[in-house]
C-alpha cells in the first residue's frame, strides 16, 4: 500500500519553519498514492519551476512546488477549464502543457497584479 509521500509532511513543516530532518513519515491510509511525477516548466520571464504531481486512488490530486522560497503542497480544486491547485493564497493553474501561478491575496486583486509565473510551458 502506497500512501501520500513523506514530502507532503516535510513541505507543511518546512513552511512552518520546522526542519524536514525532524519530520516523521506521513501515513494517511485514506490517501493512497496511485501515481506521481515531476514536471519542469520554462516560464516566459526566464524562470523555471519544478512541480511534483501526486494522484491518489481516492481521486484527490496534489501539486508540490516552491513559491517565494516556501515549499507548498497544493490541493486540486474545481476548475471550469484545466486543472487548478491551491495552497495558502496561491493558485497554480494548468491547462495542457502550460501553467500559471497566481497570488490570490485579497490585498492584491488579480486584475491589478500580474501572475507570479506566467506562460510556463512544460519542458520536453
Amino acid at each position: 500500500m502506497k500512501t501520500l509521500p513523506a514530502f507532503a509532511l516535510a513541505l507543511m513543516l518546512g513552511s512552518l519553519g520546522v526542519e524536514a530532518a525532524q519530520a516523521m513519515p506521513l501515513t494517511v491510509p485514506q490517501i493512497q498514492t496511485q501515481s506521481a511525477q515531476t514536471v519542469r516548466y520554462n516560464c516566459k520571464d526566464g524562470k523555471t519551476v519544478s512541480v511534483q504531481y501526486t494522484n491518489a486512488r481516492n481521486h484527490q490530486s496534489f501539486a508540490a512546488l516552491t513559491v517565494d522560497g516556501r515549499k507548498l503542497l497544493f490541493v486540486r480544486v474545481i476548475a471550469a477549464s484545466g486543472v487548478r491547485y491551491v495552497a495558502d493564497q496561491y493558485t497554480w493553474w494548468t491547462k495542457g502543457p502550460q501553467g500559471t501561478l497566481y497570488d490570490e491575496n485579497p490585498a492584491n486583486p488579480p486584475k491589478d497584479s500580474p501572475p507570479l509565473l506566467a506562460d510556463c510551458v512544460e519542458r520536453k
